[in-house]
């Protein structure tokens, strides 16, 4: 007891440990994970408090107060309602026991300590938000060009509809047209599963 106590103190205990894929089924994080949906478990990270895991459609931080307390809460991120920015490593120095990967996701900003044995899983990791970032900004700038693109098609359509002709059957039909290509553009550039960037450059 006493040196958990100390190791919580000393902040030893928000150092994490990367879970090989043969033993995520024995952390508590899988069963959060939406397997019913075809979720997959690409890279996990567990300390005495916390557990960090990166599926192929969210994060899931199953987030400790303290590594005396089993009071937990559990907050999802899913990729498509959260963008990653701010992707950071930061290697460990002579003395530190711990590297650090810092990013942003939605509205939070995190911060993981995790140890530096990992250093080399925990640089694929690097790689892999460095990427799905890049992913993300590059279909939101896509999708901007798609909604501008069919503000100025709509607009010019309607200046150049005859009067004469059905009015309402022109807007029911120029409506449903945008919908769709709107509805197919928001699909094609707002990505939801990053299972192929997780494979192509997590390797355990």
């Amino acid at each position: 007891m006493f040196g958990r106590v100390t190791a919580d103190l000393l902040g030893l205990s928000d150092v994490g440990s990367v879970i090989k894929p043969a033993d995520y089924d024995k952390v508590d994080s899988d069963d959060y994970v939406m397997h019913e949906d075809n979720e997959k478990i690409y890279f996990l990270i567990k300390s005495k408090a916390d557990e960090y895991c990166f599926t192929n459609l969210a994060l899931i931080h199953l987030d400790g107060v303290s590594a005396i307390s089993k009071k937990r809460t559990l907050r999802r991120y899913p990729y498509n309602m959260n963008k990653i920015m701010n992707v950071s490593l930061e290697t460990a120095g002579t003395v530190d026991l711990d590297v650090e990967i810092k990013f942003t996701i939605g509205p939070v900003s995190l911060s993981i300590d995790i140890h530096k044995k990992h250093i080399e899983e925990v640089k694929d990791l690097y790689k892999a938000l460095l990427k799905i970032a890049e992913i993300m900004h590059e279909n939101e700038i896509a999708l901007g060009f798609s909604r501008q693109s069919i503000d100025m098609a709509t607009t010019a359509l309607g200046k150049i509809a005859k009067i004469d002709a059905n009015l309402v059957a022109q807007f029911d039909a120029l409506n449903e047209s945008a919908f769709n290509w709107l509805a197919n553009t928001h699909n094609q550039f707002k990505a939801s599963d990053f299972g192929e960037t997780f494979e192509k450059y997590i390797n355990q």
